[in-house]
């Protein structure tokens, strides 16, 4: 990374988790719908913000159907893609918004003519989406720019993944890897966390979670396995239309989670000495710890059973732990009841 890059990406692989809020398709069409998102996204404390770019006739054709009807509006999903398309200037505009909010603006391309322009705004990092990874022409075209690449792996053997980490590392290209499951949402039991490790210790490379499970819970876990990166989908509400919505954190649930991942990060960035932490509650530990005391008023020269002792706060006289060392031993002078019992109250007593 330069010197004058986004304090987001020199951070990369040092311990602090690059979180991208992805929103996808879910501004439905609506410029003003993705400034909303860029500022929604920004406030919540987020690095990033994350689109997609489709120019519908450099990925699809007329024919192509819905994988799920969700729109009532169109009736092939080249319709929808036709719909999501901003102009270059409205992708501009974005940009410009979010560089002014301190976050990163990225878009995912699916052709190369999005490649293209969104190259002309200065991708500083490129997320290729799942489908895509084996696209060996539209990496080729992104691997180019120079700019360093993420790759998701949700639709990948390990046998695709390895061979686009290593496409990217041929041309000498920054990588990290996504573990991803194409889900939506993600249940828990297909999350698939062990594979963090796993990308990491086979790659050794940047590594993190593109999650659609619509919870905190995924991002958090992988904060605590020290991942570099982090994606969720955002969304205003859950009532908003779109694909995506049911995979999405709402933006409240965001500022909940990267809250919780910086949490995270200073906990395992400073880990505990336990006799220094011991040594630190010195003053509390007086205030809650307890002390043998005598239980009635005691002539000197008693001679001491378990009856004549109990054990009270605060910690400031002899500890619980000495008891056996005063039972049958003789008072050296009287004590009043609840009087915390001292070395030179008992004959013949060493101090510890």
């Amino acid at each position: 990374m330069t010197s004058n890059a986004h304090p987001a990406l020199t951070g990369l692989g040092s311990g602090r988790c690059l979180i991208i809020g992805e929103v996808a398709l879910t501004h439905d069409g609506s410029v003003g719908l993705a400034h909303a998102f860029v500022d929604a996204i920004a406030s919540a404390g987020a690095d990033a913000v994350k689109f997609q770019t489709h120019i519908a006739a450099a990925e699809s054709t007329p024919s192509e159907p819905f994988r799920v009807k969700f729109s009532k509006q169109e009736e092939t999903r080249y319709d929808y893609w036709k719909r999501m398309e901003f102009t270059e200037e409205q992708w501009r505009g974005l940009a410009d918004h979010a560089r002014e909010r301190g976050i990163l603006f990225l878009s995912s391309p699916f052709s190369i003519e999005a490649i293209e322009l969104l190259d002309r705004l200065g991708m500083p990092l490129w997320k290729i989406a799942s489908g895509e990874t084996s696209n060996a022409m539209l990496l080729d075209r992104i691997l180019d720019t120079r700019a360093p690449v993420l790759l998701s792996t949700g639709m990948s053997p390990i046998e695709e993944v390895d061979a686009a980490v290593a496409r990217v590392r041929a041309r000498t290209v920054d990588v990290g890897v996504f573990q991803c499951t194409t889900a939506y949402p993600c249940p828990p039991d297909k999350i698939g966390l062990n594979l963090i490790p796993f990308y990491r210790e086979r790659y050794g490379c940047w590594v993190g979670l593109s999650d659609h499970s619509a919870t905190i819970y995924p991002g958090l876990a992988g904060a605590a396995l020290g991942m570099d990166m982090l994606e969720v989908h955002v969304a205003l509400s859950r009532e908003q239309f779109g694909p995506d919505v049911i995979a999405s954190v709402t933006t409240a649930e965001l500022r909940q989670l990267v809250d919780g991942v910086r949490f995270i990060e200073r906990m395992r960035a400073n880990p505990i000495d336990k006799n220094a932490s011991a040594q630190e509650t010195a003053p509390l530990r007086n205030l809650f710890t307890r002390s043998l005391v005598a239980s009635a008023d005691l002539p000197a020269g008693t001679v001491i059973t378990r009856d004549h002792v109990a054990i009270k706060k605060p910690g400031t006289g002899l500890p619980p732990g000495r008891l056996e060392d005063i039972i049958g031993r003789r008072l050296a002078r009287p004590v009043a009841a609840d009087q915390l019992l001292a070395v030179e109250d008992i004959e013949g007593l060493a101090r510890s």
